[in-house]
């Protein structure tokens, strides 16, 4: 098994090499950003390399990448990453929690990150460079296209599909056989009940904060 190179130095990189070495087992080997943000020769007690030298010190013969970054420009500049490490020779790894819950018809693909206390039931269908952070419900014969990130503690249910490259906010709740479109946010506490097209967003408010003070209320 190789070694594998995180693209990334922010805490999403960090976590991915975390979980990645105690849980799945793989050896990181190293960091790698573009040259304009390395900030030094090191991260997290590793080698930190330009992307553009990777091969010269860590060769894709050796080494996979694993590309940790978040949702910026609606995933496109994960996707982005992920497209240059293969087109240089690197294998794309993905890492599922074993402490997630799928069955025989999951299929893991490149570069997903599949967190901790994920339930992905039967037939339910996760594309490459999906991130599914922790404790969401996928519920069976639903479809998250490629490049999408699902925050934490989001229901799907039943036949739902989401387009490529959304973004899913924390505690969402996606009513059965909805489709959500292509490039869609769906802010946090949002409640979908039907179709919503390419594009869309969704802000819910957030509660209001009351205009009575802390030490004004009774029994507290």
């Amino acid at each position: 098994m190789k070694d594998i190179v995180v693209f990334g130095t922010g805490p999403i990189a960090e976590l991915a090499a975390f979980y990645l070495t105690e849980d799945a087992g793989r050896r990181v080997a190293a960091f790698t950003v573009d040259s304009d943000f390395a900030t030094g020769p090191s991260f997290g007690g590793l080698p930190l390399v330009a992307f553009e030298d990777l091969e010269a010190r860590f060769p894709p013969e050796g080494h996979d990448l694993f590309v940790a970054l978040a949702y910026t420009q609606l995933n496109r500049l994960r996707r982005a990453k992920v497209d240059a490490g293969r087109a240089r020779g690197y294998g794309i790894a993905h890492y599922v929690s074993s402490r997630a819950t799928r069955f025989s018809t999951f299929e893991a693909a490149e570069n997903q990150f599949i967190l901790e206390d994920n339930t992905i039931q039967p037939f339910a269908r996760i594309g490459r460079n999906v991130t599914l952070w922790s404790g969401n419900h996928i519920g069976h014969h639903s479809t998250i296209a490629e490049d999408a990130f699902i925050a934490s503690h989001v229901v799907v249910s039943g036949g739902v599909s989401i387009g490529a490259r959304s973004f899913v906010g924390v505690n969402v709740t996606i009513r059965d056989h909805v489709t959500i479109g292509a490039d869609c946010v769906i802010g946090a506490g949002a409640l979908v009940l039907r179709d919503i097209p390419d594009g869309s967003v969704l802000a819910p408010g957030g509660t209001e904060v009351s205009k009575v003070p802390s030490h004004r209320l009774k029994r507290i």
